[in-house]
């Protein structure tokens, strides 16, 4: 029998990514977008019946219950969760701090995994089994850049929400880990002065910024029965930039 695989944020270059690399002939997987579930078109062709399509605005709390509902009609119980949703960083002063985008973002990534956590974290631990990985940032590692409060907040309390669900559930067979890139060059940068992106770069000693084929197969490692023994960790994967 194979894996089924809960990812939000399904449509962004990394979530794409992620099912290309872990779909099996026997997975399925269901799949949260919002507005942007055409980006997956491909890939519902390549593996017919096997991606489960969700248009869903996790900042809703309506649409959310309805999307942990079907989900659930769908596909029962998943075996990984992967939460990777988040409102692209924007770098501004302090002074300046948006607390409307911010109660947003923490309903976009926040809310929404508790909501979805809840829901589905006991019914892995009743099947002994399960994997739950989170999209961090290496921003909550050490000193974070300047004027990206909103964010790094949002990660900060992502992290806490990781170690405590790791502990809660470290005796069950549910694992919960994160990843945390440095600046990953997706379109997740779209908002971000090309300014900024240059500096990171020559910044990092690898002389780059991440690109998603150096985070996915850390995340694929995070979500295999391998690491059964590993849980409550934020994995760097920053060219060192992070230690």
């Amino acid at each position: 029998m194979g894996s089924c695989y809960l990812i939000t944020g399904a449509t962004s270059d990394v979530g794409a990514a992620l099912i290309r690399r872990i779909l099996g002939p026997e997975d399925t997987v269901i799949a949260q977008g919002a507005g942007d579930l055409a980006v997956l078109d491909g890939l519902c062709k390549e593996h017919p019946g096997q991606i489960h399509r969700f248009d869903a605005d996790l900042a809703s709390p309506e649409a959310l219950d309805t999307f942990v509902r079907e989900a659930g009609e769908a596909a029962g119980t998943p075996t990984h969760l992967v939460h990777l949703p988040a409102l692209r960083v924007i770098n501004t002063k302090f002074k300046k701090f948006d607390e409307e985008r911010f109660e947003l973002d923490v309903s976009v990534q926040l809310r929404s995994a508790l909501r979805l956590c809840k829901a589905f974290l006991p019914k892995m631990a009743k099947a002994g089994f399960g994997r739950v990985l989170f999209m961090q940032t290496s921003y909550t590692l050490g000193m974070p850049p300047k004027n990206t409060a909103a964010y790094v907040v949002v990660k900060s309390a992502i992290g806490g929400l990781v170690k405590s669900l790791a502990a809660d559930y470290a005796g069950t067979g549910v694992t919960v880990n994160c990843v945390a890139p440095s600046m990953m060059e997706t379109k997740f940068l779209a908002d971000t002065s090309s300014l900024i992106v240059e500096a990171a770069a020559q910044a990092n000693p690898m002389g780059r910024n991440a690109r998603v084929e150096d985070v996915v197969p850390a995340m694929a490692f995070l979500l295999s029965e391998e690491t059964r023994f590993i849980t409550g960790v934020t994995l760097p994967v920053t060219g060192g930039s992070a230690l």
